[in-house]
């Protein structure tokens, strides 16, 4: 009988790529999200009943014991960029990830992979960064040879980053940025899913690996390149964080008085601490040459999915041929 694995936050964007990978690879597998309904579509990744959504709330011992029952491998990749409700930093990042290391020790399970994040640090400004080192440390404690991967920011068909500020060219001339000079190193989500798949497998050594593309560049210098992409000419505007912290206080308020009414996803306090650190990985850290991943560039993925957003989107192309020709 193949092996199982269960996936927590595994239809999620990163999570979708790592369940691919791995029923691509034979597994069975158990993916664990709060609302299996709104899953579904992973289920085509395997054969009939190879791969499963399943009902967990990684807030709950016995959820996140029950789905993992059977398993032979573990991987949490489940995270928040902002809290809503009682999804809190603390009780996702720190408490969930701590959870499930916990309970799969407590199971037997041999293997571990944890997704955290660059910028994971005890002593952080920022609460998204320290929970994500308390996480970390979480997991350590229960499983001390689990993998941990801290990806820089993702891109992909899915993304949040480029995703949103290319729907945002579409909004006027101008295109403002916070944190302009930040330096990321953009990381292929499929790539990030081949290194877990190399953990759940024992390909990996234990320890924690820092994951970036081929590139490092200021958030200016993505966005110019996205511009280029999408055929679009914008003015591209440095947010003075003076400025931003305004911003992103009364946002925060709105949310706070409103009682969540208008949840705050343009830009949040916490969200500005982490604009102000580069996201890049560090000198000395483990990553994908260890790994044997040779990671994508951003040029030979970006135009596969951001094409949407060009003027006359797919025909852009065949529409400034005709004009040349015209010419």
């Amino acid at each position: 009988m193949s092996k199982l694995v269960t996936v927590y936050g595994g239809s999620g964007f990163v999570g979708r790529y790592i369940t691919r990978r791995l029923a691509a690879g034979g597994w069975r597998v158990r993916v664990a999200v709060r609302r299996p309904n709104e899953a579904m579509f992973v289920r085509p990744y395997g054969a009939v009943g190879q791969v499963e959504p399943v009902l967990c709330n990684i807030r709950d011992d016995a959820s996140v014991d029950a789905v993992m029952h059977g398993a032979d491998a573990v991987v949490n990749c489940v995270g928040i960029l902002s809290e809503m409700g009682k999804n809190e930093f603390d009780s996702v990042q720190a408490e969930g990830a701590e959870r499930v290391a916990r309970l799969a020790a407590a199971n037997g399970i041999p293997r571990m992979v944890h997704v955290s994040a660059i910028g994971a640090d005890a002593d952080a400004a920022s609460a998204y960064s320290r929970t994500k080192a308390e996480g970390e440390a979480g997991v350590l404690a229960h499983m001390p040879n689990a993998i941990i991967l801290r990806p820089s920011v993702i891109f992909g068909p899915e993304d949040q980053f480029f995703n949103r500020f290319a729907a945002m060219t579409r909004m006027g001339p101008f295109l403002p940025l916070v944190g302009a000079e930040t330096r990321f190193q953009p990381v292929y989500v499929d790539d990030v899913a081949q290194a877990a798949v190399k953990g759940v497998l024992g390909q990996a050594a234990p320890g924690t690996y820092e994951l970036g593309g081929p590139e490092v560049a200021t958030f200016r210098a993505l966005m110019q390149q996205m511009l280029d992409v999408i055929h679009r000419r914008r003015v591209i505007l440095s947010v003075p964080f003076f400025a931003a912290r305004i911003m992103a206080g009364v946002l925060d308020i709105l949310k706070f008085v409103s009682f969540q009414l208008f949840p705050n996803n343009i830009l949040t306090r916490d969200q500005l601490k982490n604009l102000a650190r580069d996201n890049a990985v560090a000198d000395d850290a483990k990553g994908f040459a260890e790994l044997g991943i040779r990671p994508t560039a951003l040029e030979a993925v970006l135009p596969e999915y951001l094409w949407k957003y060009r003027p006359n989107g797919q025909y852009d192309d065949i529409q400034n041929s005709a004009q040349n020709l015209r010419s």
